[in-house]
C-alpha cells in the first residue's frame, strides 16, 4: 500500500452458536449430517408455522456482549430482513435491526512491536453492535453440471453478527481482530470458531483515503471470508485495487465483491445494498427480548476468566514469562490443562517452590503437549496423558530422578502406555541412581583403570572428564545421576591433583 494512502476497514463477523437446536425451532444444528435431514416445517417456512425463540441463543449472545465490553439492551426486538435468499425458503431472514441486544463495546488487539526489545502495541477496536439472527441454507453449485442444489440443514442455525467500528487500518490488524474474536467465542464456549466449517466467517468493508483526510472514501464489501489468510490477502488486493483506480483519476464504485482464492483477486458480485433495500420491519410473531437484572447477573457470574486476565494472573502469581503466559492462555482448554497439571504437582510436592513448579509444567506443556496436539491434529480433550500423570513426570524431573532424555522417553511412552510415569521409568531402567555409596566404587574403579588418562587430565586436558563420566555411566547397572557422577569424579581428580602437589 502506498504510504500516502490509508485504509479504513470494518468487519462484520458472523458466528454460529453452539446450541443443540436451531434459533426458532427444535431441529438439530449438527454439522455434517446428510443434506436436508435437519429440517422441519418452521425452518422450511411452511404456512401457519410460528417461531419460538431459543433461550440459550440469547444467553450466549449476552456472554459475547459482556466479554467484549458491550452495553446490554434491556429490551430488544427481532426484525424481518427481506432479501432474495434462494436457500432460505420463507423468503426473509429473522434478524435484529434498530434494537440490537448488545452495543457500544470494544476489544483490544496486540500489534507486533516496531523494534527489537520494545513492548507490543495494544490497539482498541470498537464494536458497534452484536445482534442475533438465523443462518441461511447452503447452495451447492458443483454437485450437478446443470443445476444448483440446495441443502436446508443450516437454515435457522443461530448466529450472532459482530459489527466492528471502522477502526482497523491494515489487513494485518483485520486478521488479528478476527483471531481475537475467535479466541473469545471459544473461551466462552459459545462457538467452536471452526472457519473451515463456516462457524466463523466475515464480510469486510474497506475504503481508502489519503492520509490526513477525515472524509471516508467509497467502500466496497468483500463477502464470506473464511480464513485469517483470506482476510489478509483479500484486503491487501482490494486496497491495491482501489488505490490504482484513484491514481488513474477514476472513482471507486460501491459494490459487493467476492474473493477468488484461486486467482487471488476480488471480483464483482452485485451492487451494494443499503439498509432500506432489505425492507426491515418488526417480526410480528416474536415478542421482544427482555433482559432482567437477575438474568444479566446470573450470566455474568457464569462467565469464565478471559484470556487477558488469565495471562496477567499467570505472570503475576506464577512468575511465568510473558511469552509462556501468552502461549498457555491462547486456548482455554490448554490453560485449563496447564492449571490442572500444576495443581496436581503442588499436591505431589507441597513444599516445593511454586514458581519453579509453574515454569517446569509450562515447559512440558509448551514443548511436548502442544507438539503432540499439532502433530496429531487433536484437541486437548483428546490428549491421552491426564494432568495427574504429567505432574508425576514433572516431579521425577524436578527431583532429578530421571534425566531430560529419560523424561522425553517416558513422555513418549505415556502417550500409549496408561501406567504411571514411575512405573514406566522402572520398567525401562530410567530412574537415576542418586546413592553416593553405590556410585563411589564404580567411580574409583574407572579412575584406577585409566591412570594415563588421569595424568593427562591433571596436566590440563580437562575435556577428558566426559570420558570418565561415560565410563561410569556405561559400567553402572541402572541410570546414575550424571550431575552426581560429575561431582564425584571432580572431587577425586582434584584430590589426586592435591596429593601430587604435596608429593612434589
Amino acid at each position: 500500500m502506498r504510504h500516502d494512502y490509508e485504509a479504513v476497514i470494518g468487519l462484520e463477523v458472523h458466528c454460529q452458536l453452539l446450541t443443540a437446536s436451531k434459533a426458532f425451532s427444535p431441529e438439530s444444528t449438527q454439522f455434517g449430517d446428510p443434506p436436508n435431514t435437519n429440517v422441519d416445517p418452521i425452518s422450511l417456512g411452511h404456512p401457519g408455522t410460528l417461531p419460538v425463540l431459543n433461550a440459550r441463543m440469547v444467553e450466549y449472545t449476552i456472554r459475547m456482549g459482556l466479554a467484549t465490553n458491550c452495553k446490554i439492551a434491556e429490551r430488544s426486538i427481532f426484525a424481518r430482513k427481506h432479501y432474495f435468499y434462494p436457500d432460505l425458503p420463507k423468503g426473509y431472514q429473522i434478524s435484529q435491526y434498530e434494537t440490537p441486544i448488545c452495543y457500544d463495546g470494544w476489544v483490544e488487539i496486540e500489534l507486533e512491536p516496531e523494534g527489537d526489545g520494545q513492548e507490543p502495541v495494544r490497539k482498541r477496536i470498537g464494536i458497534i453492535r452484536i445482534h442475533m439472527e438465523e443462518d441461511a441454507g447452503k447452495s451447492l453449485h458443483d454437485q450437478d453440471p446443470y443445476h444448483t442444489l440446495l441443502d436446508f440443514n443450516r437454515c435457522g442455525v443461530p448466529l450472532i453478527e459482530i459489527v466492528s467500528a471502522p477502526d482497523i487500518r491494515s489487513p494485518r490488524e483485520a486478521a488479528l481482530y478476527m483471531q481475537k474474536i475467535r479466541q473469545i467465542v471459544r473461551y466462552l464456549g459459545i462457538s467452536d470458531g471452526n472457519m473451515e466449517e463456516g462457524s466463523l466467517r466475515c464480510d469486510a468493508n474497506v475504503s481508502v483515503r489519503r492520509r490526513g483526510e477525515t472524509k471516508l472514501g467509497t467502500k466496497t464489501e468483500i463477502k464470506n471470508l473464511n480464513s485469517f489468510r483470506n482476510v489478509e490477502r483479500a484486503l491487501e488486493y482490494e486496497i491495491r485495487r482501489q488505490i490504482a483506480i484513484l491514481e488513474r483519476g477514476g472513482e471507486v464504485v460501491q459494490e459487493t465483491r467476492l474473493w477468488d482464492a484461486v486467482r487471488q483477486e476480488t471480483r464483482p458480485m452485485r451492487t451494494k445494498e443499503e439498509a432500506h433495500d432489505y425492507r426491515y420491519f418488526p417480526d410480528p410473531d416474536l415478542v421482544p427480548v427482555v433482559v432482567t437484572a437477575d438474568m444479566l447477573e446470573r450470566i455474568r457470574a457464569e462467565m469464565p476468566e478471559m484470556p487477558e486476565v488469565r495471562r496477567r494472573r499467570f505472570m503475576d502469581e506464577l512468575g511465568l514469562p510473558a511469552y509462556d503466559a501468552g502461549v498457555l492462555t491462547e486456548e482455554r482448554g490448554v490453560a485449563d490443562y496447564y492449571e490442572a497439571t500444576l495443581a496436581a504437582l503442588t499436591r505431589l510436592m507441597p513444599d516445593g517452590d511454586r514458581k519453579t513448579q509453574a515454569k517446569a509444567v509450562s515447559n512440558f506443556v509448551m514443548t511436548e503437549v502442544l507438539r503432540v496436539l499439532n502433530e496429531r491434529s487433536i484437541d486437548i480433550r483428546e490428549f491421552p496423558i491426564e494432568p495427574e500423570r504429567l505432574a508425576g513426570l514433572v516431579r521425577l524431573r524436578l527431583e532429578d530422578r530421571v534425566s531430560s532424555t529419560g523424561a522425553q522417553e517416558i513422555f513418549n511412552a505415556m502417550l500409549e502406555d496408561p501406567r504411571r510415569p514411575e512405573e514406566i521409568a522402572e520398567a525401562r531402567n530410567l530412574l537415576q541412581v542418586s546413592d553416593e555409596s553405590a556410585l563411589i566404587p564404580v567411580v574409583e574403579a574407572v579412575l584406577a583403570e585409566n591412570p594415563d588418562k588421569v595424568q593427562t587430565y591433571l596436566n590440563g586436558k580437562t575435556g577428558l572428564l566426559g570420558f570418565f563420566i561415560g565410563q561410569v555411566m556405561r559400567r553402572f547397572e541402572g541410570a546414575p545421576d550424571p550431575k552426581l557422577v560429575r561431582r564425584l569424579l571432580e572431587e577425586r581428580l582434584e584430590a589426586a591433583r592435591a596429593a601430587g602437589q604435596e608429593t612434589k
